[in-house]
């Protein structure tokens, strides 16, 4: 396991009969990291999670929470975990002071920090005035904040979330994600989601799944110069012929994309940037515009999971960071 990673995978495989629904998976997750796991619906990424949580057996591999195998030492490993599951495990005839307080129980925490324990996940999760209330008689959106409340009860190394926010209005929304953002700061978060703003709006890094192996491994902040064929948008009042352009140093291919504007792609080491400003002032071209093109996290999302996954002799991952 690296240094500082509170989640340790290597090598997860899960088997149905004839069906590879996660193979040859490896991953770390750093000490205060909010790790994005994306990927279309059947990726695998629940059946990830569920052997990451102890919930289901791989059919090979390895997972350390925390240096310890969960597997081998399931119930200390366990104790290092927080696991909100796609349709959260609430008891609806219960009090949501209730239910946290058994949940804290089942952690194993002591009863004489029951009270602290179960006030402070009310606290940080919004339910401070809920506890009274019956958890049947509350809203999609408080249901997820007493999903996540039992997750972080017990105060655990590793918070796993598998879509928390599936059902919610754009406030709940807004509120859920504001909450895994803070858990960032104390916890490790594993965030299961489909849903690419939320990536956005609360990650550090990414990975992708496509088919039950791992494409992609980066930080979002890498993803925009992840392209294998970058290029820049350019505009001149003169532009020459495609032929021409075509014809500069590192330059691949040009398209037009009218009002005088060009999309040039160009190799990783190209300096076409600098030869486009100096072949425009040489030939009078009237550049006016220059810039790097960025790829959205849909255009990477979709360049990924829209073709067959590549696979190396060492690992599943085409993309990652260093």
């Amino acid at each position: 396991m690296s240094s500082g990673a509170l989640v340790s995978a290597r090598n997860l495989r899960r088997v149905y009969g004839d069906l590879d629904a996660v193979m040859d998976l490896s991953f770390d997750v750093q000490r205060g990291e909010v790790l994005g796991f994306l990927g279309p619906n059947g990726a695998g990424k629940t059946t990830t999670m569920q052997m990451i949580s102890g919930t289901l057996a791989p059919s090979a591999g390895q997972v350390l929470i925390d240096g310890l195998d969960i597997l081998g030492e399931p119930k200390a490993a366990k104790a290092r975990l927080g696991y909100l599951p796609e349709q959260p495990p609430l008891y609806q005839d219960l009090t949501v002071d209730e239910y946290l307080s058994y949940c804290a129980r089942l952690r194993g925490l002591a009863r004489t920090k029951l009270t602290a324990a179960v006030g402070n996940a009310k606290e940080r999760c919004g339910l401070a005035d809920c506890g009274r209330r019956l958890i049947s008689n509350l809203s999609k959106g408080y249901q997820q904040r007493i999903g996540i409340a039992q997750a972080i009860v017990h105060s655990p190394a590793v918070v796993i979330l598998d879509e928390p926010t599936v059902g919610l209005d754009p406030i709940q929304i807004r509120e859920i994600r504001r909450l895994i953002r803070e858990l960032g700061g104390d916890h490790s978060v594993i965030l299961s989601t489909h849903i690419l703003p939320e990536v956005q709006a609360v990650c550090d890094r990414l990975q992708i799944m496509h088919q039950g192996r791992l494409v992609l491994n980066q930080h979002l902040g890498e993803l925009a110069h992840s392209s294998a064929e970058p290029c820049v948008r350019v505009a001149l009042h003169r532009p020459p012929s495609i032929t021409v352009l075509e014809s500069l140093p590192g330059v691949r291919r040009v398209e037009l994309m009218g009002d005088s504007r060009l999309r040039v792609h160009h190799g990783a080491d190209s300096d076409i940037p600098e030869i486009l400003v100096s072949e425009s002032a040489k030939r009078d071209w009237g550049l006016f515009e220059l810039f790097a093109e960025r790829r959205s996290l849909e255009e990477v999302f979709v360049e990924l999971t829209c073709r067959e996954p590549s696979v190396d002799q060492n690992s599943t991952v085409i993309a990652e960071a260093a």
